[in-house]
């Protein structure tokens, strides 16, 4: 591989695990094992079947627990000591054979990768989840796998094109992150004031909602 297709695939690792570590792990086994793409020595482990079933089956557990409102976020909270250091090993282990400075390089921005994407996506659910009706979880999940195989698929095949589309993605991740944050902590604040443990936001009125809320810390 040239120097442009291992940034796409390190750095394309580090970000779906993010999104979705299993279908990651099972995406690049199962390219590797048809075929279509060589992977380097280190991240060959993800094309053992023992290591392909174990990601089959939790992707399978996750497909369905990720649609449920308010199990998406237990699950996404779990999975934060998960994807992260998962994310940074991937990334590590697809530069193949490097000195140590480039492997710990690579490790810890896969991890800041992964750890962007993954608090992009669980405080996106979060909020996703003040809707009343389990469509929008349905559709964001979905939504979710398609990126991440799309966007696999695209580190693997077209690496430089992948590379525009993840500045594109850090830019707005960095603008996103912080409404969220701000929204999050309403959201607490909100539900908290609810059970009586906090006063309610001083800048709300008591019949301000959920929705409007997310809606003020998003409008252009």
């Amino acid at each position: 591989m040239d120097a442009v297709s291992v940034i796409a695939l390190s750095m394309g690792a580090a970000w779906a695990s993010g999104i979705n570590l299993y279908a990651t792990v099972f995406m690049l086994g199962y390219m590797a094992t048809t075929g279509n793409i060589t992977l380097p020595a280190e991240l060959e482990v993800v094309a053992n079947p023992m290591v392909m079933t174990a990601a089959g089956f939790m992707y399978c557990v996750e497909f369905f627990a990720d649609k449920m409102p308010g199990v998406d976020s237990a699950w996404d909270s779990i999975h934060t000591f998960i994807r992260i250091p998962a994310g940074a090993m991937l990334a590590a282990s697809a530069v193949g054979d490097v000195t140590p400075a480039i492997e710990l390089t690579t490790a810890l921005l896969g991890g800041a990768l992964a750890a962007g994407s993954h608090t992009t996506k669980a405080g996106t659910r979060l909020l996703i989840n003040t809707s009343p009706e389990p469509v929008s979880n349905w559709t964001a999940s979905i939504s979710e796998d398609l990126l991440v195989i799309g966007g696999l698929w695209t580190a693997l095949n077209y690496p430089v094109l992948f590379i525009i589309g993840l500045v594109a993605f850090i830019l707005l991740m960095i603008w996103a992150l912080p409404r969220l944050w701000r929204l999050v902590k309403l959201l607490f604040r909100k539900v908290g004031s609810w059970l009586g443990f906090c006063a309610p936001p001083p800048t709300e009125t008591q019949s301000t909602s959920l929705t409007d809320l997310r809606d003020e810390q998003f409008k252009p």
